[in-house]
């Protein structure tokens, strides 16, 4: 069962207390606190974990500072969507995130160099862009290839962002102790910028990592689905790190690994989007780089990693992460799927019209699902 408070109503509220004397008398059941910050209201939710059969629904909803219960049946208790419980977001570094926003990463798969990195972050302010993907930790299939430079970057890399106005870096982690190392580079770097923690495909099952990154409550999550785990496994992946605390996650798709994606790296699962909606709560993003794999284009002139693109923002994607690097042939890392610097503008205008045509037919469809409604003369 998941109570919803009123608006008004915080932990010191006498109708809180109330609440939580009312349903300390049913044994087995333990109780988990969701706070939610929303543009017009901040949602507190009570979730009850146990025998909840025994508890009378009416009875909880008849309380002063209770909005509505619902009794929760899906196994994504956390994250889950629940029926009509609206699905509220979070604010980080002065943007919003939810099923209804959009936003567009782009950078170094794994930051390199010094000047690779300015030249990026520069272009993007160029760009009106405040959001980037800058890789500090790199797992890699040989342990002979590049890494990452690790902590050694991160205090140029936090100065840099800073000096160009990125907001917002989306940066992997790869163990526990990573997220401490970017706390305190960000602290001595006076906190120039904000990094949302991405657990890699590779990592989609570390629990320990899940349970580490679910366990602040300063940085956001992005979740990498796993390029072998179904659905399922993926959002349990997810319920581990809000089961901890920490409710601000995204769900990113990235391909699914099976032979009959060829010649891509991966198949792309971008159909899954509008999945993801209607069983979470959570903001979908999608990765079209690392499923393609290059820079191949279609004989219409447009390559494949912005028509995969725009057919996850189609299907409503609210964020899409891209690689781009000022000199891809000398890449350390995924050189053959970043595309060029010079192709931000155009990216970013082909993007926001895919962007623009999904909520026209999202106009479309609600226009005549009401004229199926109406009542005939």
């Amino acid at each position: 069962m998941i109570i919803i408070l009123k608006p008004e109503i915080t932990k010191d509220s006498p109708e809180y207390q109330l609440l939580m004397k009312y349903l300390s008398q049913f044994e087995g059941v333990k109780t988990l606190v969701a706070e939610y910050e929303g543009i017009t209201r901040k949602v507190t939710e009570i979730h009850l974990i146990g025998h909840t059969q025994k508890i009378p629904i009416e009875m909880i909803q008849s309380l002063p500072g209770v909005e509505k219960a619902v009794r929760v049946s899906a196994k994504y208790r956390q994250i889950g969507r629940h029926g009509d419980l609206e699905p509220i977001g979070f604010d980080y570094k002065g943007l919003h995130f939810d099923q209804n926003t959009f936003h567009v990463f782009m950078g170094l798969c794994a930051a390199d160099t010094k000047e690779n990195v300015e030249a990026i972050f520069k272009a993007l302010k160029e760009a009106g862009v405040r959001t980037a993907r800058m890789g500090a930790y790199k797992p890699r299939t040989s342990p002979y290839d590049f890494q990452g430079h690790g902590k050694e970057c991160l205090p140029w890399l936090f100065e840099l962002a800073g000096k160009y106005d990125i907001a917002v870096i989306a940066m992997e982690v790869l163990s526990p102790h990573h997220i401490d190392e970017i706390w305190e580079a960000l602290e001595k770097a006076g906190h120039p910028t904000g990094v949302m923690l991405q657990i890699g495909t590779r990592n989609a099952q570390n629990f320990e990592l899940l349970k580490a990154v679910g366990n602040q409550q300063e940085f956001p999550v992005l979740y990498k689905r796993g390029m072998g785990l179904t659905i399922e496994e993926s959002l349990n992946a997810c319920e581990y790190i809000a089961s901890e605390g920490n409710h601000n996650i995204i769900f990113c798709l990235r391909g699914v690994r099976t032979h009959l994606g060829d010649p891509h790296r991966n198949l792309v699962d971008f159909g899954h989007v509008p999945v993801i909606k209607r069983l979470t709560k959570l903001p979908v993003c999608v990765d079209p780089s690392h499923p393609i794999g290059s820079r191949v284009a279609a004989p219409d002139g447009i390559k494949d990693i912005y028509h995969v693109a725009a057919q996850g923002v189609i299907a409503g994607a609210n964020m899409v992460l891209v690689e781009f690097h000022p000199k891809p042939q000398e890449a350390l890392c995924d050189g053959p799927q970043a595309l060029y610097l010079e192709e931000i503008p155009c990216f970013l205008d082909y993007i926001n019209r895919a962007r623009q045509a999904y909520l026209d037919m999202k106009d479309i469809v609600a226009r005549y699902n009401l004229q199926a409604m109406a009542p005939k003369p």
